[in-house]
Order: C-alpha cells, then structure tokens, then sequence
C-alpha cells in the first residue's frame, strides 16, 4: 500500500480512487479532499465521459459531490456511520469517472 506522503501522480488514479473506496481502508480528510478535488477537475475540464451523462445523472453527481463536501465540513470525530456513508457517496459520485479495476 502507497502512503499518502507519497506524491499522487506516481499512483495511478484508478488504483488510488479503489483503495480510498475500499471499505476496509482508514478514510481520512486528505483522502476526501483528494477525491473531491479529483471531481471538481474532471467536471471543471469537461472530461468527455461526463459530455455523455443524461442531465438527471449530472445533478446526481453534483448532490453527491456537495453532500460529501458538507460531510466533510460538518464531520464529527470517530463517527464511522459517517465515514461509511462518505464513502459511499463519493464511490457513486466518481462511478462515471473512473471504472474500477475489482
């Protein structure tokens, strides 16, 4: 496993987003900042494969992104039901972006 002091673009962006989502892996705020950081510039650089999305599918991603965001900001130390479902919501907010490899 790649700490994360590690610079990320020696880690391909499929494998870091697999590890970070994985449900066994202790997500931390770098990690959430990292993910929403990656889908505020996939979205900001019109990547092709959101030119494709139906507009229904394009909100979601957008709720998604900005109920991770408010997670984030509101986070309650040592709450995992919150970790669980911040995970969750940026695993389906970066499902159009990046296929996983498992």
């Amino acid at each position: 496993m790649v700490p994360l002091s590690e610079p990320s673009s020696s880690y391909p962006v499929r494998l870091r987003l697999d590890r970070l989502l994985a449900p066994d892996y202790p997500l931390c705020r770098d990690d959430v900042v990292w993910v929403l950081d990656y889908i505020k510039k996939k979205v900001a650089g019109e990547d092709p494969a959101l030119l494709d999305l139906p507009q229904p599918r394009l909100l979601r991603n957008y709720r998604l992104f900005a109920e991770a965001a408010m997670l984030l900001i509101h986070r309650r130390p040592g709450n995992e039901q919150e970790i669980d479902r911040l995970r969750l919501l940026l695993a389906e907010a970066v499902r159009d972006f990046e296929r996983p490899l498992a």
